[in-house]
């Protein structure tokens, strides 16, 4: 007389496997020497001065200078860009 196992009762035809223990990253040397420097310095954010007729009066009219700068700066890397480079208060 030997028994036969029992089978557990299964009620969907997919099969999930069973989430199992992962462990957390622990490394053993940082993958990068030095972190990134920032890529957008005042030289990189102001590309160069507008001079277009329209910008021209700009300046003549309004005291305005125009620049074309970097699309991924924001309004406050472009005003400290200015302040730096040309000592005036934006």
């Amino acid at each position: 007389g030997s028994k036969q196992k029992l089978l557990k009762k299964r009620f969907s035809p997919t099969f999930h496997r069973p989430k199992t223990f992962k462990a957390s990253r622990a490394p053993k040397y940082p993958r990068v020497s030095v972190p990134p420097m920032c890529k957008l310095d005042q030289f990189q954010i102001l590309k160069f001065p507008l001079t277009t007729e329209s910008a021209m009066k700009k300046i003549e009219d309004n005291n305005t200078l125009v620049f074309i700068v970097d699309a991924r700066s924001n309004k406050k890397q472009i005003k400290d860009a200015v302040k730096r480079m040309y000592d005036i208060t934006a």
